[in-house]
């Protein structure tokens, strides 16, 4: 297969479902388009919904060797989360929309057309753009391997 762009006779998705006008083709490439913003939401949506669901938080400290002889105590902080909870009951409805609006990602970038490949690079990095933003980012000061 190779990518071209046109409008004429191009499946989208499910059988049936036939664009066969331009104008056709812009209404797909704004729901795909969308469908890719969404999708990147969720991503970050999941993330902060982990976050604040988080419980059984212990700290964990270890003795490491100081530079001079003497001992430093490290604490790591470990949160977990209960199996049969409200929240991981949501997670996981919602990881499942997730992988499901993934795959229709693929199969949409899977039908070669340009227009409509494009659209969904176009929504990834829009969804991105608003949403990462709100991301939580660890820096380990501890760590030297970059």
């Amino acid at each position: 297969m190779t990518f071209y762009f046109g409008y004429n006779n191009v499946e989208l998705l499910f059988t049936g479902l036939l664009i066969n006008s331009p104008g056709e083709m812009v209404g797909a490439c704004i729901g795909v388009f969308l469908l890719a913003v969404l999708y990147e939401g969720l991503k970050i949506g999941r993330e902060a919904l982990l976050r604040r669901s988080q419980v059984n938080v212990r700290y964990n400290s270890m003795p490491l060797p100081g530079a001079d002889g003497t001992v430093l105590m490290e604490t790591h902080k470990t949160v977990g989360q209960r199996m049969l909870s409200p929240a991981h009951f949501m997670q996981t409805l919602l990881h499942i929309f997730q992988v499901v609006v993934s795959y229709f990602l693929m199969l949409v970038f899977m039908t070669y057309n340009g227009y409509l490949c494009i659209a969904v690079a176009a929504g990834a990095g829009m969804g991105y753009f608003l949403f990462s933003w709100r991301k939580a980012v660890v820096v380990d000061i501890t760590e030297h391997c970059h």
